[in-house]
């Protein structure tokens, strides 16, 4: 199976047959495998206990989509605009996003194994309650003002991504990758035990510490 690594983080990429069957809709059945769904404008879009197995999302944009309880397994969602998304209790499995628009978006007890976000835009995201069952990787994403709280991103991967005031309350982050991302605005930095980052980036967990803290500078 193809992956994709940073660092030591490796994910496994979806698998399906070149030869997929285009689909009107993605509520057509509440299973659909090895399928093409792409070019929508949809004013709503709202699913509910369907697994998708195998298959591309392309060029969808909604102007609200509401989401629970979905299995995605081996499933491609590229240029899709799912800006104020709402989207609970399901497990994304060998799922990739590349350049998606999921801003403002609230993700709400999601499973994440075998997971990228490759290139997507989650400013001012929420992220509640979301286990990394498996590899995760962030990868030139823009996450400002993105909130992870209570997740657990143990042996995530974070590269290149734009993270001011990307906040982290609570949660698990065991062996999660920070190197390569520039810290200096975060916040949250006390719940970032057992992070992995670079030696430079001290200063910046120091500097965003700091600004976490109010602290001011008095003369020697």
């Amino acid at each position: 199976m193809d992956t994709r690594t940073v660092r030591q983080t490796h994910v496994t990429l979806p698998q399906f047959d070149d030869d997929l069957t285009e689909v009107a809709s993605l509520d057509e059945d509440d299973r659909l495998v090895e399928f093409t769904y792409g070019g929508a404008r949809l004013r709503e879009l709202s699913l509910s206990g369907i697994n998708l197995m195998g298959g591309r999302i392309t060029d969808v944009s909604t102007r609200r989509a509401q989401l629970d309880n979905l299995h995605l397994n081996s499933v491609e969602l590229s240029g899709c605009d799912l800006s104020g998304l709402h989207w609970s209790d399901s497990k994304l499995s060998r799922v990739v996003f590349t350049d998606c628009k999921l801003l403002g978006a609230a993700l709400d007890g999601i499973v994440l194994d075998d997971v990228i976000f490759d290139l997507c835009k989650l400013d001012y995201a929420t992220l509640t309650h979301v286990p990394a069952a498996g590899p995760v990787i962030f990868s030139s994403c823009s996450l400002r003002e993105t909130a992870f709280t209570a997740p657990d991103l143990s042996g995530a991967a974070f590269d290149g991504c734009e993270m001011h005031a990307t906040e982290f309350n609570g949660g698990s982050y065991r062996d999660c990758d920070l190197r390569g991302n520039d810290l200096r605005s975060i916040r949250g930095v006390a719940s970032l035990k057992k992070v992995i980052v670079s030696q430079p980036q001290l200063q910046d967990l120091a500097q965003a510490l700091a600004a976490e803290l109010e602290v001011t500078f008095g003369e020697d």
